[in-house]
């Protein structure tokens, strides 16, 4: 019985991945980030609980990844597409006759998300860390980001381009080879979680002066702080 456990909490990452892709084409964005939120809960329970009840499987790996897809590659989609397709959206003359096209980029994500997992699945590199943006962190980012545009902003023609530059920056970042660290930590010590230590507590600062879209000012500050790690230990290693 037990084995079926994980297998059951990655079935609950899908269905809140379901509920995210409604509630996005409802326009209810807000509460498209509390389900991400919800389905990236189940998919560190599933792996938790695989490895505490030794039940890991090779169905188990291929589930997670369509689960992963739907909560974090297709719901982030949904809400550009639903961001990009409201009537707040100021086209100029030049982007007018592409009006009716342009929200489809929003799928681009899913995508190069599908790209990323078929890609995290054969690469034995990725065990303690990623190569490459997680799909979460990017479902994280899109999703509280098109929540806090959607509420408060009107969508410029310069703000529309720079979503356009985004949605292509960060599909490439999902299948590049930039090392990027993991929130899943095994030890305790301070000089083993100095990164999550401060991307927490930049986390908390931002959420509490810019809500919602603080998570997506955090994820960009993880973007940075992976670079700059990245950088100093590639100065050490030279020396």
């Amino acid at each position: 019985m037990k084995k079926h456990v994980p297998n059951l909490i990655t079935s609950l990452n899908a269905f809140s991945g379901c509920i995210a892709c409604v509630m996005a084409f409802q326009g209810t964005l807000e509460w498209v980030v509390f389900w991400v939120v919800m389905a990236g809960l189940f998919d560190f329970l599933d792996g938790f609980s695989s490895r505490l009840l030794d039940a890991y499987s090779p169905i188990g790996k291929e589930l997670d990844s369509l689960a992963d897809l739907i909560s974090f590659g297709m719901a982030p989609s949904v809400a550009i597409y639903t961001l990009l397709s409201g009537g707040n959206v100021i086209y100029s003359t030049f982007l007018e006759p592409l009006k009716e096209y342009i929200p489809y980029l929003g799928f681009v994500i899913v995508i190069f998300s599908a790209l990323r997992l078929a890609k995290f699945n054969l690469d034995e590199r990725q065990t303690d860390s990623f190569i490459g943006l997680a799909t979460p962190a990017n479902a994280m980012f899109w999703t509280s980001f098109c929540a806090g545009i959607y509420q408060y902003t009107t969508i410029s023609t310069e703000l529309l381009v720079v979503i356009i530059l985004l949605i292509f920056v960060f599909s490439y970042l999902m299948v590049s080879e930039i090392p990027m660290f993991s929130l899943k930590k095994r030890k305790l010590r301070w000089k083993e979680n100095e990164q999550l230590i401060a991307l927490l507590a930049f986390t908390l600062v931002s959420t509490y002066f810019l809500n919602i879209l603080g998570i997506a000012v955090s994820v960009l500050f993880y973007i940075c702080l992976c670079c700059i790690f990245n950088r100093k230990n590639k100065l050490v290693e030279s020396e």
